[in-house]
C-alpha cells in the first residue's frame, strides 16, 4: 500500500524538469485550476449518488490537485505541504476551543457541553477575528468612497 510520503515523491517525479512528464512540467496554478474544480464538482457528485467507491477514487484526485499546489509552491520557494498541512491544523486547533481549550493538540476538554448552534457562532466569531487580523482595514483609504470595482469576496 502507497503512503502520502510516496505521493509527494510521484508528484515531484513528475514535475521533474529533466525526467518527469512533459505535461505535467508545463502546467501552472492557473492551468490546473479548472482541473481543481471539476474534481471537487465529481466530488459532491459521488456524494449525491451514494457511490462510495467512487466517492473515495474522486477524493483521491482531489487531493493530487492540492499535492500538485503543493510541489509548485516548494518550486517557487513559496510554500510546501508539511506547511499546509501545519497551517491547518493550527487554523483548525484555534477554530475548535471547545475541543482543545488550551490552543494545543493534545489539550482535552473533561465534559462537552456546546451545542452545535454555539460551536458554530463560535466559529464564525474566531473566523471574523483572523479576517481582521490577516486583512486589516487600511487607514489610508478609510472614509474614501472605492472606485466602484469590488475586490475578491472571501470565504
Amino acid at each position: 500500500m502507497y503512503s502520502l510520503d510516496d505521493l509527494l515523491y510521484l508528484m515531484a517525479r513528475l514535475r521533474d524538469p529533466d525526467t518527469g512528464c512533459p505535461w505535467d512540467v508545463a502546467q501552472s496554478y492557473r492551468t490546473i485550476a479548472p482541473s481543481t474544480i471539476e474534481e471537487a464538482y465529481e466530488v459532491v457528485d459521488a456524494i449525491e449518488r451514494g457511490d462510495q467507491g467512487h466517492l473515495r477514487e474522486e477524493l483521491g484526485d482531489l487531493l493530487f490537485q492540492v499535492i500538485f499546489y503543493s510541489q509548485l509552491g516548494k518550486e517557487d520557494g513559496h510554500f510546501d505541504f508539511a506547511g499546509i498541512v501545519s497551517e491547518l491544523v493550527a487554523k483548525l486547533i484555534r477554530r475548535h476551543p471547545h475541543v482543545f481549550p488550551d490552543g494545543t493538540l493534545a489539550s482535552r476538554v473533561e465534559d462537552q457541553a456546546s451545542v452545535p448552534t454555539e460551536v458554530k457562532q463560535r466559529w464564525e466569531a474566531i473566523k471574523r477575528e483572523e479576517r481582521a487580523q490577516k486583512y486589516p482595514p487600511r487607514s489610508s483609504s478609510a472614509g474614501k468612497p472605492s472606485s466602484g470595482k469590488s475586490g475578491p469576496r472571501r470565504a
